[in-house]
């Protein structure tokens, strides 16, 4: 394993079985550490201003104060750490709130315990993780209605391109090896696009991209 810092991870669900059963697995990886625990969105807020983790695994349904109000606090306050919604059901009212709150990814619960570890991975590298249930919501969702804001300045076909390659989740890395172009390049054309749009994360600009059925571009 590279000589790299773990990735840390804070867990929080109100299900005492569900943290230790994540804790569990997680403990037993190389690159993520467990820096702690919450089980109620509040207590989430508190735990992340005190730990700064890099990854909050975020549960939706919570006592006090709810999954989606923890992430849009933890997102205003500390913009950097990466959350991964988890949860036991879809709903769409849901996931996309989730997403436009903030939320790197969207697990549910019976997820596989690596289809996790990639989660928190793919969130740390600042990718778009959603499970496949939840992906195929989200295309339904977008073929059946298309109400995506036009953008106030086009984009360049190089954004549109960037933009297509954001809609599959690839990280500034991975979109600066498809295009030929240098990782800062791809970085700029993101803050470009986000600009743009008028939007304020990747994720929201992924979301665009698939309502738009740009991510073919890529």
């Amino acid at each position: 394993m590279p000589d790299t810092p773990p990735i840390r991870v804070l867990i929080v669900d109100d299900h005492g079985v569900v943290r230790r059963g994540l804790r569990g697995f997680l403990d037993l990886l190389d690159d993520i550490e467990v820096v702690g625990e919450a089980e109620n969105g509040r207590q989430a807020i508190t735990e992340a201003a005190a730990l700064t983790p890099d990854v909050i695994l975020m549960d939706l349904l919570m006592p006090e104060l709810d999954g989606l109000g923890a992430i849009a606090a933890i997102k205003a306050a500390q913009p950097e750490i990466e959350i991964v919604a988890l949860t036991s059901f879809i709903e769409e009212e849901k996931v996309t709130t989730a997403l436009e709150a903030g939320a790197t990814g969207y697990l549910l619960k019976d997820a596989d315990a690596d289809e996790v570890a990639s989660a928190v991975r793919a969130a740390h590298n600042g990718e778009v993780h959603l499970d496949p249930a939840v992906t195929r919501l989200l295309a339904q969702r977008m073929r059946a209605r298309r109400t995506a804001p036009e953008p106030a300045e086009p984009l360049t076909e190089r954004e549109l391109e960037v933009l297509g390659l954001l809609g599959r989740g690839s990280s500034n890395k991975e979109i600066a090896t498809a295009l030929s172009i240098t990782e800062r390049t791809a970085r700029t054309h993101v803050s470009n696009i986000l600009g743009k749009l008028g939007l304020s994360s990747r994720t929201q600009a992924a979301l665009y991209a698939v309502e738009r059925g740009l991510v073919a571009r890529a």
